[in-house]
C-alpha cells in the first residue's frame, strides 16, 4: 500500500509540473461599429430592460403564439436532433476528460500450458514441461501530461461541447423565430381573407345594383359584365389566399411537431402591434448571439488542437504498476509467497515518421485559421442582419403611414364614384377603376403591416433573442 501511495504521489507531482504547447488564445479581431445607422421603433436597452431569455415572443402579446411556441419546444424534430448532437458532444468531452485519470484494471487467469524443451533460456531438465498457471491481479497506467497533450485534448473537447450547446441554442432560436414569422404571415393572410370577404360582399351589392339598373333600361349590359368581372376576380383572389393560408398552416404544423392533416388554427383578424424591441449597442451583439458564441468556441478548440499536435514531437511518459498473485494451483493462491508486482515508467518517442507530425501541426494551424475566418464571417453577418432589419423597420414604418393615407384616399374615391354612378354622373368603368385601386391599396397596407411584423421577428432573431453568452458558463 505504501508503494502504491508513493507511486500516485509521483504521478501527481510530475503531472502538475507539465506545460502546454498550445498558443495563447485570443478571440479573432472583428470590425465593430459604435452605433447602428438607422433609427426606428426600438429603445436603448437598460440592465433591467432586456429581452426575455426564454420567451421573447411574448412581446407580441398573442396567446395562440405562446401555445405554439410551447409545442415547438416539446415536439419539434429538428430541435430534438440538435439536442442529441449536443449530448454527443458532451459525451465526447467526458471521454477526453477520462485521460486525466489513471486507467485501472483487474483480471484473473487459469491456464494449462507446456513449455518448449528448447525455449531460451534453456528449461531446467528437472522442471516439468506441463504445468498449471493461475494468476489474479490488478494493473494501473497513467500518462504523465508533461507537454499538455491531455489537457489540450480535454480543453478542445470542452470547447466543442460548449459550441454544440450554443448550436442548440441557435437552432432553438431559429426555429422559434421561424415559427413566429410563419405565424405573422398566417395572421396577415387572415386579415387579407377578411378584407376580400368584405370586398366580395360589397361587389355583390354593386352587381345587384347594375342588374337592377340594367333591368330598368338605365344602363347597358356592359356595366353588368364589368361588375360580374370584378366580383369573380375578387372571389378568385379570395380562393388563392385561402390556399396560401392552408400551406402556411401546414408549415406551422410541422414546426410544432404535428401531422398537418390533423392540425388547424382559428382565423384571428385582430391586428398584431409591432413591438418596441430593446436594443443594446453593437458591441454587445457578440455576447447575444449563440451562433457567434459557437463559432468563437470552435476557434478556441482548434487553438487547443495545435497544442495537441505539437506535443507529438516530445516523448510521452507513462507510469505503470501491476501486482497480484501467481501460483500453479488455486489452493493457497492468495498467500505472501505467491505475490508478484512490477513498477516502472515507459518513455516513448517517435524518431522518424515521414513528416506525419509536421503535417499534423500544419493541419491544426490551418484549422484554426479556418475557424477564425468563419468566426469573423459570422460576426459580420450578425451585424448586417441587425442593420438590415433596423432599416426595414424604419423605412417600412414610413411606408405604412403613407400607404394608409393612400388606402383612405382610394376608399374615399370609391365612395364618390359609387355615389356618382347611382346618379348617372359617371360610367361603371370609373367605379371599376376605383374598386381596383381601393382593394390594391388596402391589401398593400395589410402586406406592409405583415412585413413590419416579420422584420421585427428577424430583428429579435438577429439580436440573439433573449440568449446571453453567460448561459454557457452556467452549464
Amino acid at each position: 500500500m505504501k508503494k502504491l501511495e508513493s507511486f500516485l504521489s509521483v504521478m501527481v507531482a510530475v503531472a502538475l509540473g507539465g506545460c502546454s504547447l498550445a498558443p495563447a488564445y485570443q478571440p479573432p479581431a472583428t470590425p465593430q461599429a459604435q452605433a447602428y445607422r438607422d433609427v426606428g421603433p426600438w429603445v436603448n436597452a437598460q440592465p433591467a430592460d432586456q429581452l426575455s431569455r426564454q420567451s421573447w415572443w411574448r412581446l407580441y402579446s398573442d396567446a395562440e403564439l405562446d401555445t405554439l411556441q410551447t409545442k415547438l419546444l416539446a415536439s419539434n424534430a429538428d430541435l430534438a436532433a440538435a439536442l442529441a448532437h449536443y449530448q454527443q458532444a458532451q459525451a465526447y468531452a467526458m471521454q477526453a476528460r477520462s485521460e486525466l485519470f489513471p486507467q485501472i484494471g483487474a483480471g484473473a487467469t487459469g491456464v494449462r500450458q507446456r513449455e518448449s524443451d528448447h525455449a531460451p533460456p534453456l528449461r531446467n531438465a528437472s522442471a516439468p514441461a506441463d504445468y498449471n498457471s493461475y494468476t489474479v491481479g490488478a494493473q494501473a497506467s497513467y500518462e504523465v501530461d508533461l507537454w499538455g497533450r491531455v489537457r489540450n485534448t480535454v480543453e478542445a473537447g470542452r470547447d466543442n461541447a460548449l459550441a454544440a450547446q450554443a448550436d442548440l441554442a441557435s437552432a432553438q432560436l431559429s426555429l422559434q423565430a421561424e415559427l413566429a414569422d410563419s405565424y405573422m404571415q398566417l395572421r396577415g393572410l387572415d386579415q387579407q381573407i377578411e378584407l376580400l370577404q368584405q370586398t366580395i360582399q360589397a361587389y355583390e351589392k354593386a352587381l345587384k345594383l347594375t342588374q337592377t339598373l340594367h333591368g330598368g333600361g338605365i344602363v347597358s349590359g356592359l356595366d353588368v359584365s364589368r361588375a360580374q368581372t370584378q366580383l369573380s376576380d375578387t372571389r378568385s383572389q379570395w380562393s388563392q389566399t385561402l390556399a396560401q393560408r392552408a400551406l402556411m398552416q401546414d408549415t406551422i404544423a410541422v414546426l410544432v411537431g404535428e401531422n398537418a392533416a390533423n392540425f388547424s388554427l382559428p382565423a384571428i383578424t385582430e391586428p398584431v402591434p409591432v413591438p418596441v424591441v430593446p436594443l443594446d449597442v453593437p458591441s454587445t451583439l457578440l455576447q447575444r448571439r449563440p451562433d457567434v458564441a459557437a463559432a468563437e468556441r470552435r476557434v478556441a478548440a482548434a487553438n487547443a488542437g495545435i497544442g495537441v499536435a505539437r506535443a507529438a514531437w516530445f516523448p510521452s511518459l507513462t507510469l505503470n504498476a501491476q501486482g497480484g498473485y501467481q501460483s500453479t494451483g488455486w489452493a493457497n493462491l492468495l498467500t505472501a509467497g505467491n505475490r508478484i508486482w512490477a513498477l516502472g515508467p515507459t518513455l516513448a518517442l517517435d524518431l522518424f515518421d515521414g513528416g506525419y507530425r509536421k503535417a499534423t501541426i500544419q493541419a491544426a494551424k490551418a484549422k484554426t485559421d479556418e475557424a477564425g475566418a468563419t468566426y469573423r464571417g459570422v460576426v459580420l453577418t450578425a451585424f448586417q442582419q441587425v442593420q438590415d432589419n433596423l432599416a426595414l423597420l424604419d423605412h417600412l414604418g414610413t411606408a405604412s403611414a403613407n400607404q394608409k393615407d393612400a388606402a383612405d384616399a382610394a376608399q374615399h374615391a370609391l365612395d364618390l364614384s359609387m355615389s356618382q354612378y347611382k346618379h348617372g354622373a359617371v360610367s361603371y368603368l370609373d367605379v371599376v377603376q376605383a374598386q381596383t385601386v381601393a382593394l390594391q391599396e388596402k391589401r398593400g397596407l395589410l402586406d406592409l403591416d405583415t412585413q413590419r411584423l416579420r422584420a421585427s421577428v428577424e430583428l429579435i432573431r438577429a439580436l440573439g433573442g433573449g440568449w446571453s453568452a453567460e448561459q454557457l458558463a452556467q452549464k
